[in-house]
């Protein structure tokens, strides 16, 4: 079962740093330092070697007791037998989705605004990611949320929220205050050299902003 409890700290895949590590090595350490929902997020992949890398992290996933979520694939969500997918306003509807998949798949929709919030909470969407909350070294183009407008989405809906973005140990702790649920991070879990002690930190960080 999904909560509010499994965002707080989701990790999300990237591949760009995976010189000394495959990325199931990688996705292990952060699963043993703790990270509580993991977004697998291929861009490059074929579908077919997606599905097959999506059925690998899954079962990882599970042996950690962790949901996994796919990245903007519905299909690939499906075949692979996922908890859920994550989906940007450029994509199908959480509308769309639910129709397609039942009241037992996670779906998250990113939302930078409140109109966008209240949507896809509407549309059925468990819960939705808020960002950039800090310039982010994967999506250079992303449009910045400040605090301010952090809470306001937060505080539209019922569901949970993660605030995702560029975050990392260096400016974790300016989201103090802040009415996320948890934290989405990319570069600060799979660049860091010691992704296990990383998370760790990360984690008890967001537990004493989230408490």
């Amino acid at each position: 079962m999904f909560n509010r409890e499994n965002l707080l700290l989701y990790a999300v895949t990237d591949r760009s740093w995976t010189e000394n590590q495959t990325l199931y090595e990688q996705l292990e350490d952060a699963l043993i330092g703790g990270v509580t929902c993991v977004q697998l997020r291929e861009k490059n992949l074929s579908e077919e070697d997606f599905i097959q890398e999506a059925v690998e992290i899954r079962e990882l996933c599970r042996k950690y007791n962790v949901p996994l979520i796919i990245n903007d694939n519905l299909n690939v969500a499906i075949k692979s037998n996922a908890d859920g997918i994550h989906v940007g306003q450029e994509d199908v509807s959480a509308a769309e989705i639910r129709k397609l998949v039942g009241d037992n798949f996670i779906i998250g929709v990113t939302a930078k605004t409140v109109e966008q919030a209240k949507k896809a909470e509407n549309d059925g969407a468990d819960y939705i990611g808020v960002g950039a909350v800090f310039p982010s070294p994967t999506k250079t183009n992303a449009i910045r949320i400040t605090n301010e407008q952090l809470n306001e989405i937060c505080s539209s809906v019922s569901i949970p929220a993660v605030a995702i973005g560029g975050i990392s140990l260096d400016n974790i702790t300016e989201l103090s205050g802040c009415k996320m649920s948890g934290v989405a991070v990319v570069s600060a879990i799979f660049a860091a050299d010691d992704i296990k002690t990383t998370v760790q930190e990360l984690k008890r960080t967001v537990q004493d902003l989230i408490n």
